[in-house]
């Protein structure tokens, strides 16, 4: 048992705690300020805008629903989806198990956020010339990095079959 909680141990558990942190510390200040203010719009310029959502679906709003049960469903998958991440840092190395730190990281964050909330506070909304990108998170934001470098060493990798 002793083996595990060793240096690496604690400094993959300090980056996955960061993320986490990072994560919340945004989503509690925009919702305060959503509550201050008493309204979702907290922020609007040329290509950005803070505008805070509840999100009960998956990334980017997609498979959202009405229903508890299918909630509840998406919830346990998305559950188990990030313990085989939580598997898989535990079997690699270097900027691969980098990447799946980020990854788990934001996803514990949206977890945290579906069964607290009952739904994911996003707020980050880009825009450019009348199209609006999909209002995501920090948690997401680093979910999607860690997906880009585990997409970036899968196609570079020197290790060929």
């Amino acid at each position: 048992m002793v083996k595990y909680f060793n240096k690496e141990f604690a400094k993959n558990f300090l980056v996955i705690l960061s993320i986490f942190c990072i994560d919340r510390l945004t989503k509690v200040y925009v919702i305060f300020l959503n509550e201050t203010n008493m309204s979702s719009e907290l922020f609007v310029s040329k290509y950005l805008n803070i505008n805070l959502i509840y999100n009960d679906g998956i990334a980017f709003g997609l498979l959202s629903f009405d229903e508890r049960l299918y909630y509840n469903l998406l919830t346990s998958i998305i559950c188990l989806i990030t313990l085989i991440i939580l598997w898989m840092i535990s079997k690699t190395k270097g900027k691969e198990k980098f990447a799946f730190m980020m990854v788990f990281g934001g996803s514990l964050g949206n977890i945290f956020d579906r069964l607290y909330y009952s739904s994911v506070p996003d707020f980050i909304d880009i825009h450019f010339a009348g199209f609006h990108w999909f209002i995501f998170n920090v948690a997401d934001i680093f979910i999607t990095l860690g997906v880009l470098i585990l997409i970036y060493v899968e196609l570079f990798s020197k290790k060929k079959i």
